[in-house]
C-alpha cells in the first residue's frame, strides 16, 4: 500500500508523464477515469447544496474555516492553533471542530498546546451536529446582542461560553456554513499537475479560491523568491484582491519520546547522524528543516499521512538505523514530528537504545509587503466584525 501511495503521489506531482516509469504510466488512464468520476460527484454535490436539497447548517457564532485545496501538509493544524490561541487570549472561547483522522494525532497535539486556555476541541465527522451539542452544553455568546449570553447551562462558568468556532479542514465541508475562509497552500508542493483527485492532488479546481477570504502560503521560507511571485500571480488571476500571507514552521526545541517534559535545545543535533521518520503531509519540509539545524548527515523514512506505526515499521526503522551506524561508526538519532509522537507514543519507545526525539515547532508569519502576523489578526478581526458587529 505504501508503494502504491508513493507511485500515485509521484504521478500527481509530475508535470511530464514521459518522465514516469512504465508502471506509473500504466496507472494514468485508470486514475484519469477516476478523476473524471470525482469531478462529476463534486459538481453534483455542489449542485445539491445550491438547490437546497442538501442542508447547510448555520451556527449562532462566527465560524472560521481553515482549509486547503490539496491533500495534506498545508499547515492547517498550526494555523488552527494560532487562531485558537489568539481568540482565547483575546477573551473569546473558541470551539475547534476537527474530523479526527487516524490516531487523532492533530487533536491530541492541539489539546496539549492549548492546555490551560478556554479552548474546546470537538472531534467527529458530522461537525455541524457535534458543534450543536457543544453549544448546548457550554452555551454561547450571541455576537448580535452586545456579547450577552443568549443560552445558559448549569455547571459551566461564563468564561466557557463559546464565542467562535474554528472549522479545521473545512473548505470542502459544505454542510456547515463558514463566515470566513482561510485557504492554506503548501509552498513546497503547490498544486502538482493541477488535476483533481486521484490523478492529481486537488480536492477542488483552483477556481475554488474565489470562495476564499484569505490565502496563506505555508513553508514560504523553503522556496525561491520567484516561486513566491509565481504563486501570487496565479492567485491574483483567480481573485485579484485576495490577501496573501506567508508563513513558516519555526523549530523551538526537542523532547525525548520517553519523557514529554524533557526539553532539549535545537543545538542537540549539531554534528549528529539523524534519521527523520515521519507520517505527515509534507515530509520534505520536515527534512529540510532538520538539515538547517546543523546535523552532520540527515536520512529519512517517509510513510503516508496519518499512518499508524506498526511493529514491522519499527523493524524497518531499526534496519535503517543499523545501516547508518555501520556506515558512520556512531549511533544515529531518530527525529519525529509531534504529530507522529501523538499518534502512537508507546511504539516509538521500542526503538531503544537509539535516542528518539520529537521536534516541536510553531507557526510564524514571514513579513511580506506589510503582511505580518499582527496584520493577519487585524484582518481576521475586521472581516468577522463586518459580518458580526461586536464579535471580536
Amino acid at each position: 500500500m505504501e508503494k502504491l501511495r508513493k507511485a500515485v503521489n509521484e504521478i500527481a506531482y509530475a508535470h511530464d508523464h514521459a518522465k514516469l516509469s512504465p508502471l506509473q504510466r500504466s496507472f494514468v488512464p485508470v486514475l484519469s477515469f477516476a478523476s473524471t468520476l470525482y469531478k462529476l460527484a463534486l459538481s453534483l454535490r455542489r449542485a445539491l447544496y445550491n438547490f437546497g436539497l442538501f442542508r447547510e447548517h448555520r451556527l449562532p457564532v462566527p465560524v472560521i474555516c481553515v482549509g486547503n485545496l490539496t491533500w495534506g501538509g498545508n499547515g492547517k493544524t498550526p494555523m488552527v492553533e494560532f487562531i485558537a490561541r489568539w481568540l482565547a487570549d483575546s477573551g473569546i472561547s473558541p470551539l475547534i471542530l476537527t474530523r479526527g483522522y487516524a490516531g487523532g494525532d492533530e487533536a491530541k497535539m492541539l489539546q496539549r498546546h492549548l492546555l490551560g486556555r478556554p479552548v474546546k476541541i470537538a472531534i467527529g465527522a458530522n461537525r455541524a451536529a457535534i458543534a450543536s451539542s457543544f453549544l448546548k452544553e457550554y452555551g454561547y455568546v450571541d455576537p448580535h446582542s452586545n456579547n450577552t449570553y443568549s443560552y445558559r447551562t448549569q455547571g459551566h462558568p461564563d468564561s466557557e461560553r463559546i464565542g467562535a468556532a474554528i472549522l479545521d479542514d473545512g473548505m470542502q465541508h459544505w454542510s456547515l456554513r463558514s463566515d470566513l475562509k482561510i485557504v492554506m497552500v503548501n509552498g513546497l508542493m503547490l498544486w502538482g499537475n493541477s488535476q483533481l483527485l486521484p490523478l492529481g492532488p486537488l480536492r477542488e479546481p483552483l477556481n475554488a479560491l474565489e470562495r476564499a477570504d484569505v490565502v496563506v502560503l505555508h513553508h514560504a521560507d523553503l522556496i525561491p523568491e520567484q516561486s513566491l511571485k509565481d504563486v501570487e500571480l496565479t492567485v491574483r488571476e483567480i481573485k485579484e484582491y485576495l490577501p496573501i500571507f506567508f508563513t513558516r514552521m519555526a523549530p523551538s526545541h526537542f523532547f525525548d519520546v520517553g519523557n514529554i517534559n524533557s526539553k532539549k535545545p535545537l543545538t542537540a543535533l549539531t554534528n549528529t547522524i539523524v534519521l527523520c521518520v515521519s507520517a505527515i503531509g509534507s515530509a520534505n519540509a520536515f527534512v529540510q528543516g532538520m538539515k538547517k539545524l546543523g546535523a552532520f548527515y540527515v536520512d529519512q523514512l517517509e510513510f503516508s499521512d496519518h499512518h499508524i506505526f506498526q511493529p514491522k515499521d519499527i523493524e524497518m526503522i531499526r534496519e535503517r538505523l543499523g545501516e547508518l551506524e555501520k556506515r558512520f561508526g556512531t549511533k544515529p538519532a531518530v527525529i519525529v514530528t509531534e504529530k507522529d509522537y501523538d499518534r502512537e507514543p508507546a511504539i516509538l519507545k521500542l526503538l531503544d537504545p537509539f535516542q528518539v526525539m520529537a521536534l516541536c515547532s510553531e507557526l510564524q508569519f514571514i513579513p511580506n509587503k506589510g503582511c505580518t502576523g499582527d496584520s493577519f489578526k487585524k484582518l481576521i478581526k475586521e472581516l468577522l466584525e463586518h459580518k458580526f458587529p461586536g464579535a471580536c
